[in-house]
């Protein structure tokens, strides 16, 4: 196989459920992992004479979604159903926008190369049940708990190239809608999955090949690996003189190979036709403006305003950009200490982050005031306490909101600057080791290293290494 020989075009279609308490067209709430079929109402079970009412916050999650992704917004949109028979769809339809999508034409850009890849749309539509298949008693059972959840489809443009490209596309994209506040980017659950449409054609080559399309990949592994895998057997059918059969298939990870599902049905296989319980969707461009004015910074700008403002690394300011709530944090706490950001940083990618990963709390809900941390790192600057010292009354604040001046007084943290107080224990250990100071007067600086060591033992670890330091040397020297 030249697979080489060929080169890769890839297309996503992305389905990402809305963070909503209720569904689509339904009361009927969305909270996952709870019992079977305890969600549902006669509109999700599709009762004869149960008609949808649309849910408001979707659409505003949808024109946040559009204008994060530079899409138009369309003032005027429709529903559609999109009609097939499965046992997870009681209506015998789902209900969809097709003609006339609520956001067109967007794009993103790729982080490592800089790519720009057009999104062509972007819809509304409900979710699906659940099958579940029993192998112990060959039962297949259905949880209809997902039913007309609202999801957006985000359908790219064949821009990409390879399966390392598409896996960065979903990182990035899903990083966009949980900064905006749109979906939990949760793959397992699969609140966050895509459609992979793939096909190969012989580099040099105008027209594109047959495409097939990978159907509910949830995983970035299982992604990268189902497309890499999907392009090697275009090739080898290529090479072996047959040709590809457009189809949906699946991707059997244990077997680390795709498998027909159905043939790959065209627009008139499932009978589109205008929702007529619906009205058309009409959207404002004064609500469309309300809604572009309380979107956050968005994740690469962002990163770009640390290095760029900041002076913060690449790496530095991408594990601070990856949370919102993270780097939202880090900013109020850089306001009130004043800078330098340097500083900052390296306190919340070192002991802030290690308390959030070993409590599992959230950034948006730790103890401690931004002024509070502000004043904990003056008192280690004036050197009351010791950046390890520091480091305790940091945990303490974290789990308590404690004021850092109670917690050093408490737990006795303060350091002894008293030049008097060190001066009489400096005394007395130069005075214990005369074959060592002979050594630092021979020109054996390290030796300074043991005396340090043994003045902050003596001190119990309470002396201030700096002024400890300026007096040995002045003693030392004679």
């Amino acid at each position: 196989m030249a697979i080489s020989d060929f080169q890769p075009v890839i297309g996503l279609e992305v389905h990402a459920q809305l963070l909503t308490t209720s569904k689509l067209f339904s009361t009927a709430g969305t909270t996952f992992g709870d019992e079977p079929n305890t969600h549902t109402t006669p509109v999700c079970l599709g009762f004869p004479g149960a008609l949808p009412v649309l849910n408001e916050r979707v659409v505003e999650l949808a024109i946040r979604t559009g204008l994060a992704l530079e899409c138009k917004v369309n003032e005027r949109s429709e529903w559609s159903r999109k009609h097939y028979f499965y046992p997870d769809s009681p209506k015998g339809y789902q209900i969809t926008q097709y003609e006339f999508p609520i956001c067109e034409w967007g794009g993103l850009t790729l982080d490592v190369a800089g790519k720009r890849v057009q999104i062509r749309r972007i819809h509304i539509e409900e979710d699906a049940g659940k099958s579940v298949h029993d192998a112990a008693d060959g039962l297949s059972l259905v949880d209809l708990n997902r039913a007309g959840t609202p999801l957006l489809e985000i359908v790219s443009e064949p821009d990409l190239r390879s399966a390392d490209e598409a896996v960065e596309y979903l990182k990035v994209l899903r990083d966009i809608l949980v900064y905006i506040g749109v979906n939990d980017g949760n793959l397992e659950e699969g609140s966050f999955r895509c459609d992979a449409n793939v096909s190969v054609m012989r580099k040099g080559a105008k027209d594109y090949g047959t495409r097939c399309e990978l159907k509910n990949l949830n995983s970035f592994r299982n992604i990268k690996l189902a497309i890499d895998t999907e392009i090697a057997r275009h090739v080898e059918i290529i090479e072996a003189g047959g040709t590809i059969e457009q189809e949906t298939r699946l991707f059997d990870v244990n077997r680390v190979e795709t498998r027909s599902m159905r043939s790959k049905e065209d627009a008139q296989d499932y009978r589109y036709f205008p929702e007529p319980d619906l009205p058309p969707l009409l959207v404002s461009a004064e609500q469309i403006a309300k809604v572009k004015a309380s979107l956050p910074e968005l994740p690469r700008a962002r990163r770009q305003r640390y290095v760029e403002q900041l002076e913060l690394s690449d790496y530095d300011a991408g594990v601070l950009t990856a949370d919102r709530a993270f780097a939202d944090l880090f900013e109020r706490c850089l306001a009130a200490v004043g800078g330098p950001a340097k500083k900052v940083s390296n306190w919340f990618l070192g002991e802030v982050s290690r308390l959030l990963n070993e409590t599992g709390v959230k950034p948006d809900a730790v103890k401690f005031t931004p002024q509070q941390f502000a004043a904990l790192l003056a008192a280690i600057d004036a050197g009351t306490i010791s950046q390890n010292a520091g480091k305790e009354v940091l945990g303490e604040m974290f789990a308590t909101g404690a004021e850092p001046a109670d917690v050093i007084a408490k737990k006795g943290l303060a350091q002894v600057s008293d030049t008097g107080a060190l001066e009489k224990v400096i005394d007395e250990i130069i005075a214990g080791n005369a074959k060592n100071v002979e050594a630092y007067r021979a020109g054996k600086v390290q030796v300074l290293g043991f005396f340090v060591g043994a003045v902050m033992k003596a001190m119990k670890g309470k002396g201030n290494p700096k002024v400890i330091n300026e007096l040995l040397e002045k003693k030392l020297k004679g």
